[in-house]
């Protein structure tokens, strides 16, 4: 991805779209025309549109690892040997355990987010990136602060001969 990637500005119609899909990406594009008031096909073409601009990077649903037997999980910081970057990044893409990995300033290039069932199947894991790698491990106790959508900036004011739809941007507050 380049670091110069551009945009297109967001008005208030497609920040609030977004808002509703970040809350319930399941909902029909007659319920958002209805939030919006717009027609469902004004609706289902900027969905697309913001799809294919990358806005919208896609949808998924979020399982919970404990309801799947997968009761712990890890950060883990890892440190390559010279030359062995890429092969620490292959085995983190090839590994059904690793749900997310950065690459991250500071003394290690890398930070990995591991999910697993028991301390032993830890060791497995860290064993694949010990002979390329130090790792550094930071068992998960809990989780205060959930995953959540990020923050859609403020709207920029349009005039519209119509009403405003109301939109929310900040965190559950209504912004008119």
């Amino acid at each position: 991805m380049s670091l110069n990637r551009r945009f297109a500005p967001l008005d208030e119609i497609d920040l609030l779209i977004i808002s509703e899909l970040q809350k319930d990406c399941r909902r029909t594009f007659s319920q958002l025309a209805r939030r919006a008031k717009m027609s469902a096909p004004a609706v289902s073409e900027r969905i697309e549109r913001l799809k294919e601009s990358g806005v919208i990077a896609g949808f998924q649903t979020v399982v919970d690892p404990k309801a799947i037997g997968l009761e712990m999980s890890a950060f883990v910081r890892v440190r390559p040997m010279p030359g062995q970057l890429q092969k620490v990044i292959e085995n983190a893409k090839r590994m059904e355990q690793v749900t997310e990995c950065h690459r991250i300033t500071g003394e290690d290039c890398l930070m990995l987010r591991i999910y697993f069932d028991h301390i032993d199947t830890l060791d497995q894991i860290l064993d694949q990136f010990t002979p390329i790698g130090q790792t550094t491990t930071s068992i998960v106790q809990s989780s205060p602060v959930s995953p959540r959508p990020v923050s859609l900036p403020q709207p920029t004011r349009l005039s519209r001969k119509n009403s405003k739809p109301e939109i929310r941007t900040e965190r559950g507050k209504e912004l008119h």
